[in-house]
């Protein structure tokens, strides 16, 4: 029962994380405009995100529009939309293969080795799942940090880290702890000579008992015979 229970709530919190990572590659907020220098610019705020430009302003009026050209964006945003979009897909291979390795469900539950196989599986692609997550958010990050930091990158030009960045470290963690704990509640391969011994017992109870053989009718060649004088 408590590898049960832990299993459903890694199994939780890896969807959760899994909700977030799509939340993130949807969302525009991975650069924000940075409040620096004299000139401080607050009747609009530039977000900038893998997907789309937005400029939000303080009016409530927002404007998005989308990349034209994918080459001509900046390396760290077109490996962002490559390794969000296998970390969607990995997430979603991870709940369905998890799901087939729980306790709580009767895919393979007659078989002990390929149940906890498949919950196995599903943990170590839930931690492959973060860290997809985890080199694009960093590397963004760095990005940002370098130009911020940067002299010869103009005022207006320079970013900050916005909530995107946050949320998709979030997820990341949440992602490969709950990959962790799930592929450690898997339970212990039993060794192959006690499941033999314990599958043969099985078969044998179940087995009926065979009838005697009949006897066998005794033949006057089989005895010796006696001599007589």
């Amino acid at each position: 029962m408590v590898n049960t229970g832990m299993q459903l709530i890694s199994f939780t919190c890896a969807v959760t994380g899994w909700i977030m990572a799509i939340a993130v590659t949807a969302l525009p907020q991975w650069k924000v405009t940075a409040f620096i220098g004299s000139n401080i610019l607050t009747s609009e705020i530039v977000w900038q995100g893998i997907w789309m430009n937005c400029i939000y302003q303080t009016t409530g009026h927002m404007q998005c529009k989308t990349y034209d050209s994918m080459l001509a964006l900046p390396p760290d945003i077109q490996a962002a939309r490559a390794l969000m979009c296998l970390a969607i897909f990995l997430g979603w291979l991870s709940c369905t293969v998890s799901c087939c390795g729980m306790k709580c469900t009767t895919c393979a539950a007659d078989d002990r080795h390929a149940k906890a196989g498949i919950a196995l599986s599903g943990g170590v692609l839930f931690i492959l799942t973060g860290l997809c997550v985890l080199v694009p958010i960093s590397w963004t990050a760095n990005s940002v940090v370098r130009d911020f930091y940067n002299p010869s990158v103009p005022l207006v030009h320079k970013r900050e880290l916005g909530q995107a960045i946050y949320l998709g470290w979030a997820s990341a963690v949440i992602l490969m702890i709950s990959g962790a704990v799930l592929s450690s509640t898997c339970p212990h391969l039993e060794r192959e000579g006690g499941y033999r011994r314990g599958y043969i017992a099985r078969s044998f109870t179940s087995t009926r008992p065979s009838a005697p053989d009949p006897p066998k009718p005794i033949s006057s060649n089989s005895l010796p015979l006696k001599e007589y004088v």
